[in-house]
């Protein structure tokens, strides 16, 4: 199982209808399979995270967040990691609002 534990990432790449972007940092923990985060940046004042990691380190998340408009948001996101050759971690994420539109979207997000 990969650990996330005390890693952070930047979002590098967000189809148009989501919310993070280049500015936007996530701190994760994580404690045997559960993985938290919180993060911020960009359009997003203030976001939390929760996922269950498997075995091969895929998330199964949930998250909530906080935007620039003040309202707040809610989806659900399956993340796929890719080890670099440097050793850092790359997620490829397909993600769906559950609150707003209710669209889905993909993202990359990459270890700094």
């Amino acid at each position: 199982m990969i650990s996330y534990h005390n890693r952070k990432f930047r979002a590098i790449a967000n189809t148009e209808n989501g919310e993070t972007s280049s500015e936007t940092i996530f701190h994760y923990e994580q404690i045997g399979n559960i993985v938290t985060a919180k993060y911020s940046g960009g359009k997003i004042i203030s976001g939390q995270l929760i996922a269950i990691v498997d075995d091969e380190g895929c998330l199964n998340m949930r998250y909530h967040q906080i935007n620039d408009k003040g309202e707040f948001m809610t989806g659900l996101c399956f993340s796929t990691p890719e080890i670099l050759p440097n050793g850092k971690i790359r997620l490829h994420e397909k993600w769906e609002w559950t609150s707003g539109d209710k669209s889905k979207g993909e993202s990359i997000i990459e270890e700094i």
